[in-house]
């Protein structure tokens, strides 16, 4: 499997993602892993709403998720992974998915978040699991459309 690009994103799928992103990575599937989204109809529909024609959609649980990548379910197709959080990355690569770049879009603003960039708000558990993903070897970037500069999302987390 080609995983062709990962980014996190407190929106998932949405106009961004589906119409400038989709393409720019160029992937056939687009792969949407929240447990709290997999396991809601009203949240999987609006999700399926924002799905760009002609890519495949699949709306995962963390778990299923890694089960059926290291399965290689989808190893003919190139594979646009979406999550909100980056624990969910760090536990995703500890179970064998070979994840080596992701990039850090919108993380939305809440009483406990404190701001990195204009668009990305994170906690003390985000920037704990940002450090696991540098230490695992990662890359991680900060670019929110892919027109904008590409950012190393480790050195505006030092500054956190």
């Amino acid at each position: 499997m080609a995983i062709t690009a990962v980014r996190i994103d407190g929106r998932l799928l949405h106009g961004q993602v589906a119409n400038m992103w989709t393409n720019v990575v160029g992937a056939t599937r687009i792969m949407v892993i929240d447990d709290e989204v997999a396991s809601s109809d009203v949240a999987k529909a609006g999700i399926k709403l924002a799905k760009p024609t002609g890519v495949n959609l699949s709306i995962l649980s963390e778990q299923k998720a890694v089960n059926n990548i290291n399965e290689g379910r989808y190893d003919s197709q190139k594979v646009f992974i979406l999550v909100r959080h980056p624990r969910v990355l760090v536990n995703m690569i500890q179970k064998g998915v070979p994840i080596t770049t992701v990039n850090v879009g919108n993380m939305s603003q809440t009483d406990e978040t404190k701001a990195i960039t204009n668009s990305i708000n994170v906690v003390q558990a985000d920037v704990d699991a940002f450090n696991e993903l540098h230490k695992l070897g990662v890359s991680v970037t900060a670019q929110m459309v892919p027109s904008d500069p590409v950012l190393n999302f480790i050195d505006l987390l030092k500054k956190f």
